[in-house]
């Protein structure tokens, strides 16, 4: 195939031996896309099975996708896969980052890059002009990941971008998170992996303003221009406001390559540097914040930037702040035991302790430097049912409640980590759907649209009615197939899929859109089932890499217990709990819980419809190796992981 849209090398690196490799792109291209795909099958093939998270043996791989630095598109995002510590039992992950970190490994002449090994003593890695230079990084322990990405930067110039770890990550706290240019953070506990390397930070210093080779540069320069054209007001709508950060303080802060209309905002504080100040990290402290010193986004930004300093992960410290509170109140805890007063919750000095007591792993900071799920364990006494109805799997936040989208029974059940560029696809479409039904002006998702948009991207008109779980099973599939695909390419999920198109006549959105794009750029003429046929093989290939790791199957496909008994009080995001119903009308999920019944009846129709084992959900050698996954079928064969018919 051609190499266009690609750099056309894979770097690969040894820390504990120092040593330096090339791949070549073209032996993955084809199959595995770029991005997690690519990454998924370096890791396939280089990382012992079951190897610790923080194992030399754990292999930490960075990619991007063939529409990094495409105009426009917002492909320029990037990937950091490898064994994650945030998950129990512990399995291959990935963190989606944004920014022009990269770009910059690309322009550099790497579409990605392997990093095994452990070194003896903190370094980082320089890449330039084609060379790898291992850096003595002693001088950097214990600083935060953004005093040292602007230290780096200093030293080296503002044309080196940077990713670097701070204390958090470095103690190897399992939630530990990098940072790197335009403050783009990752997670999976991605942060900890790098510390357990001793690999401190990577400056990249790429090609300035190298092109990108495109095949067909005219036609991708239409697709651009009626991609820009949609006008959809991304974030906008009912039940999302409370993430959109603006004013006088803040200013737009696109990714390399994005037009910039979604609430990606920089802010400036009445002293101190500006920042990425967005989503959840935005609100997470805020709530608390305004209760202590009133209306204000000062200090909710300083304990967004403290997080991203020590390298904190805010998604996971937003349920231990929780968690915390409420086993204080009911007595399990006290401010002796954890050091923390908690009467200054919400204060610049509470966040401050807390954050420096779990990067550094001071006191009780060491116990819940493991995570929420093991510190709640160690403390006994109750207090893991102080937190369990708030959480998902991996100790994270309960986001898109299977409760009040049933869609998601699957999406959850299947992944170990809450999958949100999934999740998203359903609660996009359905806050929309909600401002239509409450009048707000420029919303057109009304529920003949959600209909539509149901047909194109879910597979049938049931999807889009949640009493029933009927055709939920086949939503799920494209569901992920499409997004595993993105996750290939890389693209945004604040713009894609474009569910629905403010400026046509019928709203719904165009899902060829993806592989209209792709094949402008490589040259090869991909349809949507073509691309929705990579994302197969890419989830397959992950579930292989899981199953290979120690996940049981059907026994592991499950949702916390809590679904199926606690009913469904509210929703952040959609308060009324209200969803489309029978002929569209709405309904209120509030009180309801996941169906047991229905579940397992829909989890044995995922399996049928992957084709997958239905007593096992074990994956068959036919489905691999229709899906050009021969080798990967028969390891696991020999492991007596794997069914010869469904």
């Amino acid at each position: 195939m051609s190499m266009f849209g690609y750099a056309g090398n894979i770097l690969k690196i040894d820390l504990g031996s120092r040593s330096i490799s090339k791949l070549s792109t073209g032996d993955y291209a084809d199959r595995f896309l770029g991005g997690r795909g690519i990454a998924a099958r370096l890791y396939w093939e280089h990382a012992p099975a079951q190897a610790a998270a923080f194992s030399p043996e754990n292999t930490l791989i960075f990619a991007t996708g063939p529409l990094a630095g495409i105009p426009v598109v917002g492909g320029s995002r990037w990937v950091v896969c490898g064994k994650s510590p945030t998950t129990s039992p512990e399995h291959f992950s990935s963190a989606n980052l944004g920014g022009n970190w990269g770009l910059a490994l690309k322009s550099a002449g790497y579409d990605a890059m392997l990093v095994q090994g452990k070194s003896d003593q903190p370094i980082y890695l320089l890449i330039q002009d084609g060379t790898v230079e291992f850096k003595e990084a002693s001088a950097f322990r214990g600083r935060g990941a953004i005093e040292t990405r602007e230290a780096l930067k200093a030293d080296l110039g503002n044309s080196a971008s940077v990713a670097a770890i701070g204390p958090a990550g470095e103690n190897m706290v399992t939630f530990a998170t990098l940072l790197a240019d335009n403050d783009a953070v990752g997670s999976a506990g991605m942060g900890a992996v790098m510390g357990s390397k001793n690999l401190k930070a990577i400056a990249v210093r790429g090609a300035p303003g190298k092109k990108m080779p495109v095949a067909r540069p005219d036609e991708l320069r239409e697709l651009t221009t009626r991609f820009s054209g949609f006008g959809t007001e991304l974030m906008s709508v009912v039940g999302t406001m409370q993430f959109r950060i603006t004013g006088p303080q803040t200013e737009k802060a696109p990714c390399y390559g994005c037009l910039g209309n979604c609430l990606r905002r920089n802010y400036q504080p009445a002293s101190g540097q500006k920042g990425k100040f967005m989503c959840q990290p935005a609100t997470f402290y805020r709530p608390m914040a305004e209760g202590y010193y009133g209306p204000g986004l000062d200090v909710p930004f300083h304990a967004a930037r403290l997080c991203d300093d020590y390298g904190l992960d805010t998604m996971a410290l937003s349920m231990i702040v929780l968690w915390l509170y409420r086993c204080l109140r009911a007595g399990i805890l006290t401010d002796a035991d954890t050091g923390i007063s908690t009467s200054k919750l919400g204060s610049i000095e509470f966040i401050e302790t807390l954050v420096k007591k779990i990067s550094l792993r001071e006191g009780f900071g060491d116990t819940m430097a493991n995570g929420l799920l093991e510190a709640a364990g160690r403390v006994g006494n109750g207090a893991g049912e102080q937190i369990i109805r708030y959480l998902s799997k991996a100790g994270m936040p309960n986001i898109t409640d299977p409760r009040l989208y049933v869609t998601t029974e699957m999406l959850h059940a299947m992944e170990p980590r809450p999958p949100q560029v999934q999740l998203r696809e359903i609660s996009v479409v359905i806050t929309r759907w909600i401002a239509w039904l409450k009048g707000i002006p420029n919303i057109n998702v009304s529920t003949d649209t959600v209909r539509r948009i149901a047909r194109s991207f879910w597979g049938s008109e049931e999807a889009a009615d949640f009493s029933t779980h009927e055709g939920k099973a086949l939503a799920a599939r494209m569901i992920q197939d499409r997004e595993y695909a993105k996750e290939c390419l890389v693209l945004c999920s604040f713009l894609w899929p474009v569910l629905d198109i403010a400026n046509s006549d019928d709203h719904a959105g165009d899902p060829t859109l993806e592989s209209q794009i792709l094949s402008a750029v490589v040259g090869n003429n991909m349809d949507e089932g073509g691309l929705y046929r990579i994302g197969e093989r890419i989830l397959n290939l992950h579930r292989a890499i899981m199953v290979r790791d120690g996940h049981r199957g059907k026994e592991d496909d499950t949702i916390p217990d809590v679904w199926f008994s606690a009913p469904l009080k509210g929703d952040a995001v959609n308060p009324d709990c209200l969803v489309p119903g029978k002929d569209g009308q709405p309904l209120s999920r509030r009180g309801a819980v996941v169906d047991r019944t229905e579940f397992d009846r829909t989890r044995a129709e995922y399996y049928h419809l992957r084709h997958w084992d239905a007593g096992t959900g074990l994956q068959t050698r036919d489905t691999l190796r229709e899906l050009d996954l021969d080798d990967v079928a028969e390891e696991l064969a020999q492991r007596g992981l794997l069914r010869d018919q469904t």
